[in-house]
């Protein structure tokens, strides 16, 4: 998929944990795993601005696009 989601690196940056960040944003830590590991397929504009919301970031800090290699 080429949406890229970063939030590893803001969770990084932020010295937060899995368990901490789902409690705040309001997720099961299975599913920021799935955010994190690239296989969502979705995401609710909800939990995109809690999100920003915890980690005080813009969308584009969390989510980029790579073009496909075909």
């Amino acid at each position: 998929m080429p949406i890229i989601v970063d939030v590893d690196v803001e969770l990084a940056k932020h010295k937060i944990s899995v368990g901490d960040f789902a409690r705040a944003i309001g997720l099961t830590p299975a599913n920021v795993a799935v955010l994190k590991n690239g296989r969502a397929k979705a995401i609710r504009f909800s939990t995109l601005d809690a999100i920003c919301r915890v980690l005080e970031c813009q969308p584009g800090d969390i989510l980029r696009w790579v073009p496909e290699e075909h």
